[in-house]
């Protein structure tokens, strides 16, 4: 799947001798990025989310909290609740049972990194899973995300992204607070 080219088509009506006259212009243009391109990217943040998450001690993971901030393990758990399920609801419009997404619970048995990380993991692979599914064309549509937020695919997608490096970002300063070097945050390998 590529979104490499898109077509536009300009009408023009122009009104001669009473008569309304319509020209058809068709434009092809080649974008910015492809969704093999994006999602390739966000992947590599994936990446480098995870070994922020394996970086952080598991005795601050659920309970470290500076200036008012969330613990990371319920900025993570955020990450999971809208990346795979907004992915799945975006390829499948069908945005029910898409997760918790106004309540980053996390259920008793994976209340450890390794739970928080298998969680991470299979949010990931939805990603990946259901990816394909999105055609070229819904790229630009207007979904209503969980029901609740209104914009394009390509722009919703876009804030799952930055939601997960706003996050990420917190977790690395939560890091530093504890004297602990985080992962560089240009490896996304």
């Amino acid at each position: 799947m590529s979104l490499g080219r898109v077509f536009f088509v300009l009408e023009k009506h122009i009104t001669h001798k009473n008569k309304i006259m319509t020209t058809t212009t068709n434009i092809e243009t080649m974008l910015f990025v492809s969704t093999e391109n994006l999602l390739n990217g966000w992947l590599g943040h994936r990446r480098l989310t995870r070994r922020v998450v394996e970086a952080f001690p598991e005795d601050k993971l659920f309970d470290y909290s500076i200036g008012g901030m969330r613990p990371f393990a319920t900025m993570i758990k955020e990450i999971i609740d809208i990346s795979g399920p907004g992915i799945r609801g975006i390829a499948t419009d069908n945005w029910e049972h898409t997760g918790n997404v106004n309540s980053h619970s996390i259920n008793k048995e994976d209340q450890s990194k390794e739970g928080l990380l298998k969680l991470l993991d299979q949010s990931t692979e939805e990603i990946v899973a259901f990816w394909p599914k999105i055609s070229e064309a819904r790229f630009r549509e207007v979904v209503l995300a969980f029901g609740q937020y209104e914009g394009q695919v390509f722009s919703t997608i876009l804030y799952f992204i930055d939601n997960e490096i706003h996050h990420r970002a917190q977790g690395t300063v939560y890091l530093r607070s504890l004297g602990i070097e985080p992962p560089a945050f240009w490896n996304r390998d």
